[in-house]
């Protein structure tokens, strides 16, 4: 597989038709602080609600989010859930004229209760009937006129009466005619309905349900991979939760995407956006397994949004660009440090910044960082270069190459992202990331601290940290070479810990 740039992924020629079922996902976010005294359960103070699109509706608003042109055909209820879907779809500058509205149907609603991250409740209320043959008539209508107006259409299925077999075959059938590749995201457990679809995009259970065994390990998967290959004519690209997700190809190599989500906090929609990612590329003429990178991508950055999230064109731009930067762990260059630091803070984090030659980390260095990752929630090292040293240092330092000391930073727990400088000072770092906390050792005051002025004026903070007495990289080293009987000519006076 090639490696595609980040400056090439742009959908603006994607125009992508949804068809699925649609639904009305609410958020009761709140806190929890006794046990009911009429039951043994959580009495969740509400603080506030949201609601936002679900299903086939969650394909479209990342769709939508991802600036790619998307339509929407789906069922909804003469009720105020069909109503506030409508709105919704409208705002996110859709038209909702292609939905049908069925007066005896209720919109599919799915309410979850929140209590910080952690989800206490689901409460669905929904029909799974079949439909009518008049309210099928009228989807398929809406179909045919609206699919010659777009290259490519996503089935988002989840069970909820939509995707019958009638409207999946003639949906798939027309598709073929027309050469327009069909994406499937499957909740039926016989994938034989889905037959003729380019791709079809199951996670493991699915899998396993369809082919009648288990797909424990990465061979059992790809027996059961090749069994619905078979089967369908599709290709496969298949979720596997921490492992990332593999593309199933006939004839072709397998291509296994890692997982990129460190942590997780709610998996809500992660399917619709790795859904709609995967289609806007493969819509823009993106190779198939290019666009399965980008939507393993898009999925590992979702999972840590709290919620049905989406994500924005410029957010998958810099995963992508960070993916592609040379690192060692945590060790990043410019660009993608840039992109990392703005998806924290935009996910609400807040980013901390230090730095230091870090020649020979020792106690004191582990103790600033440990301290300095309690003031934020991500911890970012800018560490001088081996040039850099030099000139501050003198011609004999640094003892480790950049390399090897960013390495034994990345290894830190409380770092999260190492970025080499190669100034004096890390003022232009600091510009370049903006980052909302600043620390140094208590050695400095906040006046003197290099780019305390520019994150004050941004709203930030500065922490001054008290150091560990005795302890500095210069007195180390010069012990070193005591021992050794080997003077470096280097100024013998104490060096700051950081």
């Amino acid at each position: 597989m090639t490696t595609l740039p980040p400056r090439s992924i742009a959908f603006d020629a994607a125009r992508i038709l949804v068809v699925g079922d649609l639904m009305l996902d609410r958020f009761r976010y709140g806190s929890v602080s006794r046990i009911s005294p009429e039951a043994p359960v959580p009495v969740l103070h509400v603080k506030r609600e949201t609601a936002v699109l679900g299903g086939a509706g969650n394909v479209l608003a990342n769709l939508a989010s991802l600036e790619c042109q998307a339509g929407l055909i789906a069922v909804v209820g003469e009720d105020s859930a069909g109503a506030e879907c409508r709105a919704m779809i409208r705002a996110l500058g859709c038209d909702d004229d292609m939905l049908v509205r069925s007066p005896f149907r209720q919109t599919t609603l799915k309410s979850r209760f929140i209590s910080g991250s952690q989800q206490l409740l689901r409460c669905d209320e929904e029909d799974s009937t079949p439909f009518a043959l008049d309210v099928e008539d009228a989807l398929l209508a809406r179909f045919d006129a609206a699919l010659p107006s777009y290259n490519a259409v996503a089935l988002s299925d989840y069970a909820k009466g939509v995707l019958s077999d009638r409207v999946l075959r003639h949906v798939i059938g027309q598709c073929r005619k027309l050469n327009v590749p069909v994406i499937v995201d499957p909740k039926r457990r016989d994938f034989s309905v889905y037959a003729g679809a380019t791709v079809i995009k199951p996670n493991r259970s699915e899998l396993s349900a369809f082919v009648g065994m288990p797909c424990a390990s990465m061979d059992d998967c790809e027996a059961a991979a090749q069994r619905a290959i078979e089967a369908t004519g599709a290709s496969l690209l298949v979720t596997l939760s921490e492992e990332g997700m593999v593309l199933y190809r006939a004839g072709k190599d397998i291509v296994h995407l890692h997982a990129t989500a460190t942590e997780v906090f709610d998996v809500s929609g992660a399917g619709d956006t790795a859904l709609a990612i995967f289609c806007a590329g493969l819509a823009s003429g993106i190779e198939m397994g290019e666009a399965a990178m980008l939507a393993n991508v898009g999925a590992g950055a979702v999972v840590r949004k709290l919620g049905t999230a989406t994500l924005s064109l410029l957010e998958l731009a810099s995963l992508v660009s960070l993916a592609h930067e040379p690192s060692i762990g945590a060790v990043s260059g410019l660009s993608a440090a840039v992109g990392q630091v703005a998806l924290w803070k935009h996910e609400g984090l807040r980013v901390g910044f230090t730095n230091g030659c870090f020649d020979i980390v020792h106690a004191g260095h582990v103790e600033l960082l440990r301290q300095a990752r309690s003031k934020c929630d991500r911890l970012v090292v800018g560490l001088n270069s081996d040039a850099s040293v030099s000139r501050l240092k003198g011609p004999t330092r640094p003892i480790q190459g950049e390399a090897s000391r960013a390495a034994v930073l990345a290894a830190i727990d409380a770092v999260d992202l190492v970025v080499i400088f190669e100034e004096d000072t890390p003022l232009e770092l600091i510009s370049a990331l903006r980052p909302t906390d600043l620390v140094k050792g208590a050695d400095y005051t906040e006046d003197t601290v290099v780019g305390a002025r520019l994150v004050k004026a941004d709203g930030g903070r500065v922490h001054l940290i008290e150091l560990v007495p005795g302890l500095s990289t210069t007195n180390a080293v010069n012990r070193i070479r005591q021992s050794s009987g080997v003077s470096d000519g280097s100024p013998s006076s104490p060096e700051r810990v950081s």
